[in-house]
């Protein structure tokens, strides 16, 4: 039998049962509500230096020059294309794009506008 509830927003089982409003996982004994979701959802949000929600395959224009090391530089106006979000970035680059010129490069979407 197959069920549309969500997974669980803290370990992502798909095993939850709802009990009243409240959907519950029997794996890590998390609960929420429909409100807990939509806020979840809302925080994976990527936006840009406008607050606008990017997407994948977006192009974007940088907003500043960017120092990649002592030679190179993204000059202020630089127009990227394709890009891919990466949400859960470790070092805190959530645009993973290739840029003429330099390669491929992880951005700050901070940095960007749509």
């Amino acid at each position: 039998m197959e069920t549309n509830l969500p997974n669980c927003l803290q370990c992502d089982s798909d095993l939850t049962y709802t009990d009243g409003v409240m959907y519950i996982c029997p794996i890590c004994a998390h609960e929420w509500t429909d409100a807990d979701m939509s806020a979840a959802e809302e925080a994976l949000l990527i936006r840009d230096a406008n607050g606008n929600v990017l997407e994948d395959g977006d192009t974007v224009t940088v907003i500043k020059d960017l120092k990649l090391s002592a030679t190179q530089t993204i000059k202020q106006g630089t127009k990227v294309k394709g890009i891919r979000l990466v949400p859960d970035s470790a070092d805190g680059h959530d645009i993973d794009a290739k840029v003429d010129g330099v390669g491929r490069v992880g951005l700050k979407s901070e940095f960007v506008k749509k």
